[in-house]
């Protein structure tokens, strides 16, 4: 993303700000585009990963429908320009004013996460005189093997309808008339790198199908979620493999002639995306630690603060500058908010820095700008993109 970059065009920039690469978003969409084509999948872009309006509207003009998790995606999803008719709305809490709202929207599908949720959708669908379509998110019991405070498939996660109470729910659904009942749904976790993972959930996928069909129920609609990881170690022009990601669930998930397979990816398409752009401020050189201080922080990246999560940092003025002998040095790199947990990384070599660098936090583009808060009152963060610099 930097390698052929003149980053002085950076200097007159404040930072921080979030750098977007769209060319490399559209290089990413373009390529999960192609992967799914030949097995005619659907692909719904899962809003809470990034709903930065210039990435929405590339993600609508390639075809992708919208997968949102609550009331205010939706909206977000309706104004960007998105088909109502591929818009998805799941959440284990949607609350009555978020569900009234999508009713008035005619949105495509509320994915359901309890036998309770069926009740008041009914109700509420009763008194819109409406009928609204509904798909059963199962919690299927796969581990994901990845971190566990992002896995959602497993009996102890709050997520999703558990295999003891589909009887109830099976009941539920043939006694409210105005909901539609046309698929199972699935999401087992986030960030998943091995894809054999996926295997596992085709199996269960194929067992709860049959279930509900044994019941006289038909399935038009078989969602399989996302959770598809990208490389955070080595970030430049790396896209996910989406044809082997595909290639899984075609060869492993019983699919009828009159079923459709649809997906809900976010991280896997706009986390390469983006880099957080950011200044030192100080360089505090001690005993046994040595600190370069950012001027964004945790307010601005949440990720390793809340989840432990490694980013590549870059000092791109030094490395623009690096010589063979060049000396390097361990850092910790940390921000300037006032908690212990607002660090981006212990021990991380980099070249010798000075006050006024600029440094870039790689593969930000999921679960970034999103997560930005206004903690210690900071300013809201900025954005720019590759076509302005």
């Amino acid at each position: 993303m930097f390698a052929d970059k003149d980053i002085s065009k950076f200097n007159n920039i404040e930072t921080p700000f979030y750098y977007y690469d769209t060319d490399l978003l559209q290089k990413t969409l373009q390529t999960c585009a192609t992967a799914a084509a030949p097995f005619q999948f659907h692909i719904h872009y899962a809003l809470k990963a990034n709903f930065n309006q210039v990435l929405l509207q590339q993600i609508k003009d390639i075809g992708f429908g919208a997968d949102c998790v609550s009331s205010g995606e939706v909206r977000r999803a309706v104004e960007v320009g998105f088909d109502h008719k591929k818009i998805v709305f799941a959440g284990v809490g949607k609350s009555d004013k978020e569900i009234n709202e999508a009713l008035d929207l005619d949105i495509f599908c509320f994915n359901v996460e309890s036998v309770q949720e069926l009740e008041v959708l009914n109700e509420l669908a009763s008194k819109k005189q409406k009928t609204a379509q509904v798909a059963i998110r199962i919690n299927p019991n796969v581990d994901a093997h990845t971190h566990h405070n992002i896995t959602t498939g497993l009996d102890e996660n709050k997520f999703g309808v558990n295999s003891w109470d589909l009887p109830e729910c099976a009941e539920m659904l043939k006694s409210c008339p105005n909901l539609k009942f046309i698929g199972i749904h699935f999401h087992i976790g986030s960030q998943i790198t091995n894809l054999d993972v996926y295997k596992n959930l085709c199996v269960r996928v194929n067992e709860f199908a049959k279930w509900f069909e044994d019941k006289g129920f038909t399935l038009q609609i078989l969602n399989v979620g996302g959770g598809l990881g990208i490389d955070y170690h080595n970030p430049d022009h790396q896209i996910p493999d989406f044809e082997s990601y595909f290639k899984i669930f075609h060869e492993f998930l019983e699919v009828k002639a009159h079923q459709e397979v649809h997906f809900e990816l976010g991280r896997a398409l706009v986390g390469q995306s983006a880099s957080l752009i950011t200044r030192a401020l100080y360089i505090k050189k001690g005993k046994k630690k040595n600190f370069v201080v950012l001027d964004a922080g945790m307010t601005e990246l949440m990720r390793p603060a809340l989840y432990q999560a490694y980013h590549k940092i870059e000092n791109l003025t030094q490395t623009k500058k690096l010589e063979t002998n060049a000396s390097f040095v361990k850092y910790d790199i940390v921000g300037p908010i006032c908690e212990s947990t607002d660090c981006f990384g212990k021990e991380v070599e980099q070249p010798e820095s000075f006050r006024g660098d600029v440094f870039a936090i790689r593969s930000a583009g999921a679960y970034g700008e999103v997560m930005a808060s206004k903690y210690n009152l900071r300013d809201a963060i900025r954005f720019v993109y590759s076509n302005e610099v």
